[in-house]
C-alpha cells in the first residue's frame, strides 16, 4: 500500500539504493581514472576529478527531466558515437596517466591543473554511453506514474543515484590516495601501469558493445 502524500513509491527505494550501489561498486573507467588520479596526484586532485564526474551525472539528470522519451540520446547513432568517443578518450587517458614519473605531486594544484582535472572528469562520464543508458533504461523501470509527477520521481531518485556515486567515488579516491602516500616508487608505478591498463579495457569493451535499439526501447 502507498503512503499518502509521498511523491514516490517507498517500497521502490530500497531496491533501487541496492541496485546503484551494485552498480557504482562495479569496476568501470570513472573508478580506473579516479584510482589513476588519486594515487599518483593526492586526494585533491582526486577529489576535483569527483567534482568533475558528478557534474557529468547532473547534466544527465537534466536530460532525463526534460524527457526520456524525446532526447536524442534514445538514438542507437548518437549513443554509438558516444560509445566511439568515450573509448578514444579512455585511451587518450590512459597514455596520458602512463607519462611523467611516479613521484607524487606535493604542491598545491595550480587553477589551471584543477580545471583541467575537474573539465576531464566531466568529459568522461559525458562520453560514456553506460551514464546514458542509466536514464534511459534503468531508470524508468523505477518510476511508477500512478504515484506521482514523474519529473519530481525522476530526481528523486537521480538524486539519489548522484550521492550514492559521490560516495563510492570518493571512497576510491581515498584509499587509492593511500596507498599512492605508503607504495615505493616502484610499486607505484606497477599500480599506475595496472590502472591504465584497466582504462585500456574499458576502451576495448567500449568497442566491441555496440548500442543498438535494443538497448533504448
Amino acid at each position: 500500500m502507498l503512503s499518502p502524500g509521498l511523491p514516490i513509491d517507498p517500497t521502490v527505494l530500497p531496491a533501487f539504493v541496492l541496485a546503484m550501489v551494485m552498480v557504482e561498486l562495479t569496476p568501470g573507467p570513472n573508478m580506473g581514472y579516479l584510482a589513476l588520479v588519486a594515487a599518483r596526484q593526492g586526494r585533491a586532485a582526486g577529489l576535483l576529478v569527483v567534482a568533475g564526474v558528478t557534474l557529468g551525472l547532473i547534466a544527465y539528470l537534466t536530460v532525463a527531466l526534460y524527457g526520456l522519451t524525446e532526447t536524442p540520446l534514445r538514438s542507437p547513432a548518437v549513443l554509438n558515437t558516444l560509445r566511439w568517443a568515450g573509448a578514444a578518450y579512455l585511451v587518450w587517458l590512459a597514455l596520458d596517466g602512463l607519462t611523467g614519473d611516479s613521484s607524487r605531486v606535493s604542491i598545491p594544484l595550480d587553477r589551471r591543473s584543477a580545471s583541467g582535472l575537474f573539465v576531464r572528469g566531466v568529459m568522461a562520464n559525458l562520453l560514456n554511453p553506460k551514464a546514458a543508458l542509466f536514464y534511459l533504461a534503468v531508470l524508468p523501470g523505477f518510476l511508477r506514474p500512478e504515484v506521482g509527477p514523474l519529473p519530481l520521481q525522476i530526481l528523486i531518485l537521480g538524486g539519489t543515484h548522484i550521492v550514492i556515486s559521490v560516495l563510492v567515488h570518493t571512497t576510491i579516491v581515498l584509499g587509492a590516495d593511500g596507498a599512492g602516500r605508503l607504495l615505493p616508487v616502484g610499486r607505484r608505478r606497477t599500480l599506475t601501469v595496472l590502472l591504465a591498463v584497466g582504462l585500456f579495457l574499458s576502451a576495448l569493451w567500449l568497442v566491441l558493445t555496440p548500442f543498438d535499439g535494443s538497448l533504448t526501447s
